[in-house]
Order: C-alpha cells, then sequence, then structure tokens
C-alpha cells in the first residue's frame, strides 16, 4: 500500500492511496483457494471443482468482495499511520477504471477525504475553582410542601344530619350485583366497594342515580354499557344493578396528621415531614447541580479556542436551526428573536451551535484522558426509562434503541457528559456559597 497526502489545510486531509494489483490477485487466488475443496457444482465431484471453474463463474464477484474488504482495512490503516482521528465518516473516491482493477489489469486506487479532530490539550480538572450554590429546606418550605399534600389528599367523614343522602362528590360504601335480565353476570358483583359520585369510576348513569340515596337504602340502577366495554358479552348490553348503599362519607378539608400520613402508607406526620424534606433536598441538589454545571461549561468555553470540524459544525447548527424554522412557522419564536433578521438570527445560533461542539469536544478529550466509560448496562437502564415514556410501546422502543446503534449512541452521549462534569466537580476546587431560594430556581437556558 502506497499513501501520498494531497491535502493538508487545518483539520482537512485527502490521502491517495494505491494498491498494487498483484497484492489484489493474491488476494483473490488465496479466496479461491480456501473456498474451492467447499464448493458443490454440477458437473463436478464434490471437493473437486478446479479453481480455474471457481475463477470464471465468481472470480469478478469475489474480487468486488475483496476490493470492499481491502477499502475498508486500508483506509483505516492509512488514517491511523497519518495520526488522523476522524471527526465523521470519511469520504472515498475511487481513481481510474474500477472495471479494470476488478478484471485484475489495474492497481486499486482512491483518495481519502476526511475532517480530522482538532488536537489539543484540555484544562486540567483540579485547576478549575467553581462556586457550588447551596439552599437548605426551611421548615416553612417543608409545611407548603405539606400543603399540596394536603390539598391532593381528599379526606372523607361520616356524614351527618337529620336526613343524609348522597350527593355529588359524597363518597359511599356500597354492595352491589348486576343483571342481564334475570341472570347474574360474573364481575358484576361486589360488597362494601368504595364509589365517589362524580369520579366517573363506574359506567355512565351508574353514578347519578345514587344521588339522593339515603344510607341504607337498596336502589335498583338501570344501565346501559358503551359499545366499546372491554367486555364484549356486556359491550351495549342493558343491565341492573341492585344496590344497597352501606354508609355516605362527605369530603372535608383534609388535615396534616398522623391519620393523612396513614392514608398514605406511612408511619406518622413526622415520617411524612421527614419524605417531604428529603424531596426538596433532592430537587434544590439538582437546581445546585445545574447551576454548577452551567458555571463549569463557561470556564471550558472560556479556556479552550481550537477550530472545529466543518462538518461538525454544520450538522450542529442545522438541527438548531431546524426547530428555529420549525417555531417560526408555528408561532412560537422566541420573543427576543421576533424582531430580528435572519441573518441576525443565524448568526447568533452558529455561535451557539459553535459553543455545543467545542464543549462537546473538550468533554470527550477530558473524558477520554480520565478514562471515563459509559457502561452497556446504564445505557440498558436509559433505555428503558425512554421506553417508559410511551405507555403501550415499551417494547417497540426498547428494540429501536437496542438494534439502532445510532440511536443508543443519542441515549449514550447524555450519560457520558454527566459522568465526565461529575469527575469534573470531584477534582475541582468546588466552594459552597448559600443562595436564596428564588435565585436558586430561577430558570436558566442551558448551553
Amino acid at each position: 500500500m502506497q499513501v501520498v497526502e494531497k491535502l493538508n489545510e487545518g483539520l482537512s486531509r485527502v490521502l491517495e492511496v494505491t494498491i498494487a494489483k498483484g497484492d489484489l490477485t493474491q488476494k483473490l487466488d488465496a479466496k479461491i483457494a480456501e473456498i474451492a475443496p467447499k464448493m458443490n457444482i454440477k458437473g463436478f465431484r464434490p471437493g473437486k471443482v478446479p479453481q480455474a471453474h471457481v475463477r470464471k463463474m465468481y472470480g469478478k464477484e469475489l474480487m468486488g468482495e475483496i476490493i470492499q474488504e481491502t477499502l475498508n482495512a486500508t483506509t483505516e490503516q492509512a488514517m491511523k499511520d497519518a495520526n488522523i482521528r476522524p471527526a465523521s465518516q470519511p469520504e472515498l473516491k475511487p481513481i481510474g477504471d474500477i472495471e479494470g482493477v476488478i478484471d485484475g489489469k489495474s492497481d486499486l486506487a482512491y483518495e481519502i477525504a476526511v475532517e480530522m479532530m482538532p488536537i489539543f490539550t484540555p484544562i486540567e480538572p483540579d485547576s478549575i475553582e467553581l462556586t457550588r450554590p447551596v439552599y437548605e429546606p426551611t421548615d416553612a418550605d417543608i409545611d407548603e410542601a405539606l400543603k399540596t399534600v394536603v390539598a391532593g389528599s381528599k379526606q372523607y367523614e361520616a356524614k351527618k344530619g337529620k336526613a343524609v343522602k348522597a350527593a355529588d362528590g359524597d363518597k359511599l360504601i356500597i354492595d352491589f350485583v348486576g343483571k342481564l335480565g334475570d341472570e347474574v353476570f360474573e364481575g358484576g358483583s361486589a360488597e362494601g366497594a368504595e364509589l365517589v359520585i362524580g369520579s366517573g369510576q363506574f359506567i355512565p348513569g351508574f353514578e347519578e342515580q345514587l344521588i339522593g340515596a339515603k344510607k341504607g337504602e337498596v336502589k335498583t340502577l338501570n344501565v346501559t354499557f358503551p359499545e366499546d366495554y372491554g367486555a364484549k358479552n356486556l359491550a351495549g348490553k342493558a343491565a341492573t344493578f341492585e344496590t344497597t348503599v352501606q354508609d355516605i362519607l362527605a369530603p372535608k378539608e383534609g388535615e396534616a396528621d398522623d391519620e393523612l400520613a396513614k392514608s398514605l402508607g406511612l408511619e406518622s406526620l413526622q415520617a411524612l415531614k421527614d419524605i417531604l424534606k428529603t424531596q426538596l433536598q433532592q430537587q434544590y441538589g439538582q437546581a445546585s447541580r445545574f447551576k454548577m454545571k452551567r458555571a463549569l461549561l463557561d470556564v471550558l468555553d472560556e479556556k479552550h479556542s481550537f477550530e472545529l470540524p466543518k462538518r461538525m459544525l454544520d450538522a450542529e447548527f442545522q438541527g438548531i436551526w431546524q426547530q428555529v424554522e420549525q417555531d417560526k412557522a408555528n408561532g412560537q419564536l422566541a420573543e427576543e428573536d421576533a424582531g430580528k433578521s435572519e441573518q441576525e438570527l443565524k448568526d447568533e445560533y452558529m455561535k451557539i451551535a459553535e459553543r455545543r461542539v467545542r464543549l462537546g469536544l473538550v468533554l470527550a478529550e477530558i473524558g477520554t484522558r480520565q478514562n471515563v466509560q459509559v457502561t452497556d448496562q446504564e445505557v440498558s437502564q436509559a433505555i428503558m426509562q425512554e421506553a417508559r415514556n410511551y405507555p403501550g410501546q415499551e417494547r417497540q422502543v426498547y428494540e429501536f434503541y437496542t438494534k439502532n446503534p445510532g440511536a443508543a449512541a443519542q441515549i449514550r452521549a447524555p450519560i457520558y457528559e454527566e459522568k465526565v462534569c461529575d469527575l469534573i466537580f470531584s477534582q475541582a476546587k468546588v466552594t459552597d456559597a448559600p443562595i436564596s431560594k428564588e435565585d436558586l430556581l430561577k430558570e436558566e437556558e442551558e448551553a
């Protein structure tokens, strides 16, 4: 193999590679010698097919395979010898007549056009200084969170009065027996069932007929199952439910007490408060990490300056610009962008694309030097988490990511980035600084 460098400008390289026709012919001869004894062709005894016949019948096809294998191997070797770390898939351009190569009359010559990764020395993590904003949840924060829990946890008490009747919003304890005609149908009976009138728990028409019912009253409810009801034997059928109202409970204003905690499966109100405190600490911790990561990215962006791979930059910008155009078409363009010209917007978003590409390369280089790894188990767990966002389609989503390397790479990339950031945080000089809750939770646009 002969390699000649034809272009060396910035990050762009063009290499001309030549493989002698004799080398290809030797590979073809070896290939034929390997497969001929295994072939079974009509007119020849098994294992006795002449190599000349194999060459005549399948020589061009086999040479095509050898050329492809040679292109893959020599391209990789040529870039390795030239110390080129490709930033994107190299482009291969044949030189000369490929038919002559297949016929064994010409050398195989082609060009490799490739954009290489920039060579730079990243900042050492232990030289970075960061401030971590810190806010600890107060008793007032916990009480506020508790109010939200109370508001979302309806409580009931025995309805009082001289003539207690069920009303919309009341919880009833009922027994019922469902019938189609005179026949009791399977699954249509229950004792001690809880039903909140107006909740839509039961089929249409059931709950409304219990409004005005009294405790101990027996009512026959007439309903019709929906046409699309899950049980085909009941869909569209008229039915009756003989219903006994065992108790009537009215909603009451919730209270933060042990009973509330027990209704949530906890031992006491204090246990509930402890959980809320932990949740708030996690929430504030995530907000703190977000701000510290933003500060870290600002430092990394400021401390590094190098040429960016054009294809990588163009791809990043196109992804951003496509979203801008979509927002514009839907009338959802950010207010601060509304009065700007298209060129002004492109200039601004190109700077964002440059920042993202630069930071991605810096984080990748730091991760490589620090031997940061993402395990298959971490990727699998992330894919499973993503699949849960599509109820009913979990299997299809999981298979999509596991069978498509490009899609899996999109899952792996953010995991890698977070692990590199965690590593930098662990080595950097980090100083804690108190911050108000309002400032901590103030949203900022992520880089």
